[in-house]
C-alpha cells in the first residue's frame, strides 16, 4: 500500500458537472466475496478507512485519459475518475481492467458509455461489422466528410468508430493542412464545412482526439477552424487575440518547461471552451464533460508543479514584499497569485488547506496590506480577489493573524482597518470592491464560523478587538454625515456607502448582542442613523428603517428604554407622515414595525408610542394597525386600574395589621444591576426626585376600640377619595409633567418638543404595580418613579 506507482486522488463528478475531491489513497484490484467479482478498492492514506469499492462489470465503460487518468460511470449519473501519481500505476490498473472486460490494453476506451436502446443496439451491431470509412480528405469532399461526422453524432458507438478511425488515420492533420488551403484560396465554404466538422468532432467528447487538437502544432490550427461560424457574417479573429492581444507575463521567471507548457495549453483550452465553442446551451448536457475534466486536471497538475518548486513562491514573496519592486512588476506578482488560488480551487479540502497556510507562511497576509493600498485598480481588485478566496476557506487564518496585531501594530495599519479603509474608500461608482470587502468583514464576523474554531476564545477575543480598535473606523463616514437634523452629503457614492455600513451594523445587531449594543447607547448611534430617515434616497432610508427593526426585533428592554428616553420613534413617524399614505416600500415596513410591536406586546414601546403619537396617528384608516395599537393599550391601562382598585381595598386592612406582619409580605425595591445604572440613571431627572421614604412603623394600638375605628375611618375616607381621583384622570404621568402632550392640530412630529420628551412611566410590569399598591402615600410616589425594569 505503500508503492507510490498506485497513490491516486479520488474525484466524483457532482450534480454542477465540477469534480469534487473524495480523497488521496492508494488504489488495489481484487476480489470481493460479498460483490463476487474483482473490484477496485481505494483506501485513504490518512486513516486507512475505505473510499472506494467498486466491481468491475462486464459492461461498464472504464475510459483511459493522459495516461494518468481512468474514468468511468456507475449507475446514473454518477461519474467516477482515479487520478494517478503515476502512469506504471495507472497502466497496472487499466490492463487488470481490460483483463476483466475481455479487451485490449491498448484501448483508451472499453465499453459504450451510455446505454441505448434496441434499435440503437442494432445499429452498434451492424457498425460492428462495417467500420465508419472516411471519405478521401479532399477539398472535394470536404461536404461529405461533414455529413458524415454529424451522422454519427446519433450513436455512442458510432462515435466511438469515428473516433478511432479519425485517430487511426491521422485525419485530424489531414482536415488542418485542407483548412491552410481553403484559407489560402478563400474558399469561404470549405472553410465552413470545417468549422462544422470540428465542432462535431468536439461533440464526440475523445480524450485521444482532444490531445490531438490541443497539441502545440495544431491548436491555432484549430482555433482557425473554429473562426468560421456559417451563421456569422465575417470570420472572428481569435488566433489574433491568442498570439498578439493575450500576452504571457512571467511575474517570475518558470524554469520548468513542463509546467510553461502546461500553462500556456491550459489558458487556450479554456479561451476555447469558453469563447470559441458555442454557448453550452446549444448542445445536450455532458457533450463536452470530458473537455471539462482536461481542464480542470490540467489545474490541479499545474498547482501541483509549482508547489514542489522549492523557490518559485519563496522568490515571488520575496519580491512582492520588497520596497523597491515597481508597481507594475508588483501587479503582475499579485494577477499571478489570484490566478494561483484560482487554480486551486480544484483541490480537495485537505490539500487546499495545506495550500493556504504555505501562503500563510510566507507572508500571504502582510503583502496583502501593502498591496490593498497601492493606487492601481488591477493590483487592487486582484488583492481583494486572493483575500476572499483565504477568508471564505479558512476565516479563522485571518482572524488569528489580525488578534496577533493586537499590542505591536498601529491602528491605522492593522489589517482588518486596512480592509475597512479600502472599503471606505472604494472609487467605482458601482463600489464592486466595497461590496466584496463588506462581504469579507461579514465573514470574519459571523460567530457561526467561530463556533467550531479549536480555539475556544476565538469569539470574544475577536469581537472585543473588533469593536476596541476598528468599529471607530466603520462608523466615521456615518458619524460624519449625521451631525444635523438632515445628511450633510447626498451625492450617489455617499448614500451608497452609507448603505453598506447600515447593512453590516445591521448583520452585528443581529449577531452581536453585548459588544453592539454597549456600542449603539455609548455613541447614541440610533438617533445617528435616523437622521438618515431624511435622506432624499429612498432606500437609504429603508436601510435606517431596517437598522432601528433589527434592534426592536431583539426585545430588549434596555433598547426599549433608550427608544424611549431618546423619543426615538419621532423620525419614524415624522418619515410615515411625509410619505402621506402613498403604497410604496416605505410605507409597508414603517407599518409593519408598528405591527410588530403590537403582535409581540412589547408593552414599554407600545404605551409610548400611543401616548406620544396616538393623537397624530388616529386619523390614519387604510390600515387598523394604529386602532389596534390603541386598543391593547387601553386594555392594558384598564387591567392596571383594576388591580389599583383591588389593591385599594387590601390596603385598608392592611392599615390595621401589625407592622410586623405587614412587612413581611413587603416586597423589597428591586436593585438596578450594573449596566442600568450605568447607562440609564439620568441624573437630571433623578437629582429633583423626592427619596423613596422608608415604611413607617405602626402606631401603637389606641386604648380605646372606638379610636381604632375611628383611624379605619379616616383611612377608608381616604382612600375613597384617592379611587375616585384615579378615575377620572391617567394613572400614571410623565416625568417631564411641564411638557404638554402633542396635539395633532398644532405639533409638527419633526419639531424639537418632541425629542424633548421624558421618559414614560412603564405600566406594563405588575410585580412593580403590587409593590407600590401598598397604601395612598405609595401610589403618589409610584406616579413620580422612573421604572427601571
Amino acid at each position: 500500500m505503500t508503492d507510490t506507482r498506485r497513490r491516486v486522488k479520488l474525484y466524483a463528478l457532482n450534480a454542477d458537472r465540477q469534480w469534487d475531491d473524495r480523497g488521496t489513497g492508494h488504489v488495489s484490484s481484487c476480489y470481493v466475496d460479498r460483490l463476487k467479482g474483482t473490484s477496485l478498492l481505494v483506501r485513504a492514506e490518512s486513516d486507512g478507512s475505505l473510499l472506494l469499492e467498486s466491481k468491475i462489470q462486464p459492461d461498464t465503460a472504464y475510459q483511459k485519459q493522459q495516461d494518468t487518468l481512468i474514468v468511468w460511470s456507475e449507475g446514473d449519473n454518477f461519474d467516477l475518475a482515479l487520478s494517478f501519481q503515476e502512469k506504471a500505476g495507472c497502466d497496472e490498473i487499466w490492463e487488470k481492467i481490460c483483463q476483466v472486460q475481455g479487451k485490449d490494453p491498448s484501448v483508451e476506451i472499453t465499453q459504450d458509455i451510455v446505454e441505448e436502446s434496441e434499435d440503437e443496439r442494432f445499429d452498434e451491431m451492424s457498425d460492428s461489422v462495417q467500420p465508419v470509412e472516411l471519405p478521401p480528405c479532399e477539398m472535394g469532399r470536404l461536404e461529405d466528410i461533414s455529413e458524415l461526422v454529424n451522422s454519427c453524432l446519433v450513436s455512442p458507438a458510432r462515435k466511438d468508430k469515428l473516433a478511432a478511425a479519425l485517430e487511426s488515420q491521422h485525419y485530424i492533420k489531414k482536415l488542418l493542412n485542407l483548412f491552410h488551403m481553403c484559407e489560402d484560396i478563400e474558399n469561404i465554404e470549405g472553410l465552413h464545412h470545417l468549422y462544422e466538422i470540428f465542432k462535431s468532432i468536439f461533440l464526440l467528447n475523445k480524450n485521444t482526439l482532444f490531445d490531438t487538437m490541443f497539441a502545440d502544432d495544431t491548436i491555432f490550427d484549430v482555433v482557425g477552424c473554429l473562426e468560421y461560424d456559417p451563421s456569422l457574417p465575417q470570420p472572428k479573429k481569435h488566433r489574433e487575440y491568442l498570439r498578439e492581444l493575450a500576452k504571457f507575463r512571467e511575474a517570475i521567471p518558470i524554469k520548468n518547461q513542463d509546467l510553461l507548457a502546461k500553462i500556456h495549453q491550459t489558458y487556450r483550452v479554456q479561451y476555447i471552451q469558453d469563447i470559441v465553442l458555442p454557448t453550452p446551451t446549444v448542445f445536450e448536457d455532458n457533450l463536452l464533460s470530458t473537455l471539462s475534466s482536461f481542464i480542470f486536471f490540467n489545474k490541479v497538475e499545474i498547482v501541483k508543479l509549482i508547489e514542489e518548486d522549492d523557490r518559485f513562491l519563496t522568490d515571488l514573496f520575496k519580491l512582492l514584499m520588497d520596497d523597491k519592486t515597481p508597481n507594475p512588476k508588483r501587479r503582475d506578482l499579485v494577477l499571478f497569485l489570484k490566478e494561483f488560488c484560482n487554480f486551486s480551487q480544484n483541490l480537495q479540502p485537505q490539500d487546499k488547506d495545506a495550500f493556504y497556510k504555505t501562503l500563510v507562511s510566507l507572508g500571504i497576509l502582510p503583502a496583502l496590506e501593502i498591496t490593498l493600498g497601492i493606487d492601481d485598480q488591477k493590483t487592487k481588485t486582484a488583492s481583494i480577489d486572493i483575500l476572499t478566496y483565504i477568508v471564505e476557506f479558512s476565516p479563522s487564518v485571518v482572524r488569528d493573524y489580525t488578534l496577533q496585531q493586537a499590542n505591536n501594530t498601529e491602528e491605522e495599519h492593522m489589517l482588518l482597518n486596512i480592509v475597512i479603509e479600502q472599503m471606505l474608500r472604494d472609487r467605482d461608482p458601482e463600489l464592486g470592491g466595497a461590496v466584496q470587502l463588506m462581504g469579507v468583514l461579514r465573514i470574519l464576523l459571523d460567530p457561526e464560523s467561530m463556533l467550531a474554531s479549536v480555539n475556544k476564545s476565538e469569539k470574544a477575543d475577536f469581537l472585543n478587538f473588533f469593536y476596541k480598535h476598528s468599529i471607530q473606523t466603520l462608523i466615521a463616514p456615518l458619524l460624519q454625515n449625521t451631525t444635523g437634523e438632515k445628511p450633510l452629503r447626498e451625492d450617489y457614492h455617499m448614500v451608497q456607502l452609507l448603505g453598506l455600513v447600515l447593512e453590516l451594523l445591521s448583520f452585528c445587531v443581529e449577531h452581536h448582542t453585548y459588544h453592539i449594543k454597549t456600542c449603539i447607547l455609548n455613541k447614541d448611534l440610533l438617533r445617528r442613523i435616523l437622521v438618515l430617515m431624511r435622506s432624499t434616497h429612498t432606500f437609504l432610508v429603508l436601510g435606517a428603517l431596517r437598522f432601528m427593526r433589527k434592534i426592536t426585533a431583539l426585545k430588549d428592554e434596555y433598547y426599549n428604554r433608550y427608544i424611549i428616553k431618546g423619543n426615538l420613534f419621532a423620525p419614524v413617524i415624522d418619515a410615515f407622515l411625509r410619505n402621506n399614505g402613498r403604497y410604496n416600500l416605505l410605507d409597508s415596513a414603517i407599518l409593519e414595525l408598528f405591527e410588530f410591536i403590537k403582535l409581540e406586546d412589547i408593552k414599554s414601546l407600545c404605551s409610548h408610542v400611543v401616548e406620544n403619537y396616538g393623537k397624530i396617528l388616529e386619523d390614519v384608516e387604510y390600515v387598523q394597525t394604529f386602532k389596534a395599537l390603541k386598543t391593547r393599550y387601553d386594555q392594558h391601562q384598564d387591567k392596571l386600574k383594576e388591580r389599583d382598585r383591588v389593591s385599594g381595598s387590601v390596603g385598608v386592612a392592611e392599615a390595621v395589621v401589625p407592622s410586623l406582619l405587614r412587612s413581611r409580605y413587603r416586597r423589597e425595591a428591586r436593585a438596578p444591576d450594573d449596566e442600568e445604572e450605568m447607562w440609564f440613571n439620568d441624573e437630571d431627572e433623578l437629582d429633583d426626585e423626592p427619596p423613596l421614604e422608608p415604611a413607617q412603623p405602626h402606631p401603637l394600638p389606641h386604648p380605646h376600640p372606638h379610636h381604632a375605628l375611628d383611624a379605619i375611618g379616616k383611612i377608608v375616607e381616604k382612600k375613597v377619595c384617592t379611587s375616585t381621583e384615579s378615575a377620572n384622570g391617567p394613572s400614571r404621568v410623565l416625568l417631564n409633567t411641564a411638557s404638554p402632550k402633542p396635539a395633532h392640530a398644532d405639533v409638527q412630529v419633526s419639531e424639537p418638543r418632541l425629542l424633548d420628551k421624558g421618559l414614560v412611566d412603564y405600566d406594563g410590569d405588575s410585580d412593580e404595580e403590587e409593590e407600590g399598591a401598598g397604601s395612598a402615600g405609595a401610589d403618589e410616589r409610584d406616579a413620580k418613579r422612573p421604572r427601571l425594569a
